[in-house]
């Protein structure tokens, strides 16, 4: 278990991190539907919380193994079998996340039993294969056995909380600084030493991206639900033609305005800015979910299923959509260190079709049309990039001595 070279040549995401990737498909899945459904039927407390817990513990245990592989994957038969264990513990907690969002329709307890137990399940995968690196790397020994010390004393307390069965509102209060704990392990690790993981920047850049795609799946998902439920109500018409545009052209902005981020040549720079890009990332890929499940809410509206109107409806897309925008900018000035008043052309360019697209809902138009108009949201940072902005971020990168890919 040799720490991989962070300068590595051609370094891409290998056919076992794809694999493992898959897993997130289902999580993702459930959460947004689960979502969508609390969301339609009015339920905005429950969702919020729900979706928020469902965020953070997907995306987190996605990121633990991550990390670690880009530095230490040496993808031999033990490390394997350790990753297939993963694979098995967030299929686990994957099936925890319905049973989680119904205690929370009820309000009594908050059962995150199965959640739990499969977290258990990876992070016994982690501890193994963080326990395999110290051994096999004297000079990041100390900080490979923090890892390990960090993530074990953590679960043990998420299993305490799970078997105390504590009201909602208090295991949530008790939940945060559980949470809380989870991301400063990583910082403590890495900064307490000289002898940092040898992650590689590029790589990383690169699952990001590709994790990122997987969230996107969900405004695919939300897409066909739309477009499903118009064709079921009014056969082949011109709202099911604008409804197919709107979902996927929506999809395809974002998937567009997330790969103008330079994440690559910034972090190979300039790693020590990893941690607030990463943990950031979090909140973009739950604002790409959070869209689908729009989208999917949308469907809900369409089939006279939804318990909302037609306002409230636009903005479970629009508000999520917006702020993924704001994000991408916000991470962006953060890593290029630079705030660039284009930036601030564009999105008030943003802000205005997102108005736009509510002033329609208001008056009344059609859904599917809203959608239309809501879907030039991202298209207005696409042609500021491609026509001046890209020129903007040369220069930037420059500035932060950073190479273009």
């Amino acid at each position: 278990m040799a720490g991989r070279d962070p300068h590595e040549h051609n370094r891409v995401a290998t056919p076992l991190e794809l694999l493992f990737d898959l897993t997130f498909v289902l999580s993702f899945g459930l959460a947004a539907q689960q979502f969508a459904h609390a969301l339609a039927a009015g339920h905005d407390g429950v969702a919020l919380a729900g979706f928020g817990l469902a965020s953070f513990a997907i995306c987190w245990a996605w990121i633990n193994f991550t990390w670690f592989a880009s530095a230490y994957d040496t993808d031999d038969w033990l490390f394997r079998l350790t990753t297939m264990l993963l694979m098995i513990g967030a299929l686990i907690f994957a099936i925890g996340l319905p049973r989680m969002f119904g205690s929370l329709e009820q309000g009594e307890r908050l059962d995150i039993g199965l959640m739990v137990l499969g977290y258990v399940v990876m992070r016994i995968a982690m501890v193994v294969h963080w326990l395999r690196a110290a051994r096999a790397n004297p000079a990041q020994r100390t900080t490979c056995l923090i890892y390990a010390v960090a993530i074990a004393v953590i679960q043990v307390g998420w299993v305490a909380l799970t078997l105390l069965r504590l009201p909602v509102a208090t295991t949530f209060m008790i939940a945060a600084p559980l949470i809380v704990a989870e991301m400063a392990a990583p910082v403590v690790a890495e900064r307490q030493t000289s002898n940092m993981t040898p992650w590689h920047p590029h790589h990383i850049a690169e699952r990001y991206s590709l994790f990122a795609i997987i969230a996107l799946g969900e405004g695919v998902v939300g897409t066909m639900a739309a477009l499903s439920a118009v064709i079921d109500a009014q056969g082949w018409t011109t709202d099911a033609a604008f409804v197919c545009i709107a979902g996927i052209g929506l999809t395809f902005g974002m998937w567009w305005t997330y790969y103008m981020l330079p994440s690559g040549p910034v972090l190979a720079a300039h790693r020590e800015r990893s941690f607030v890009w990463g943990y950031g990332q979090v909140l973009v890929f739950a604002a790409i979910v959070a869209t689908g499940a729009g989208l999917h809410v949308a469907a809900y509206y369409i089939e006279g299923q939804a318990q909302i109107g037609p306002i409230a409806t636009l903005l479970t897309v629009a508000i999520p959509v917006s702020a993924y925008l704001a994000l991408i900018y916000a991470l962006y000035s953060y890593m290029l260190r630079v705030l660039d008043p284009f930036h601030i052309l564009l999105l008030l360019g943003t802000a205005a079709v997102v108005a736009a697209s509510i002033l329609a809902a208001i008056w009344g138009l059609d859904m599917a049309v809203c959608l239309v108009i809501l879907m030039f949201a991202p298209v207005v940072t696409v042609i500021g990039y491609e026509t001046l902005g890209h020129r903007h971020q040369a220069e930037a990168l420059a500035a932060n001595d950073a190479e273009i890919d």
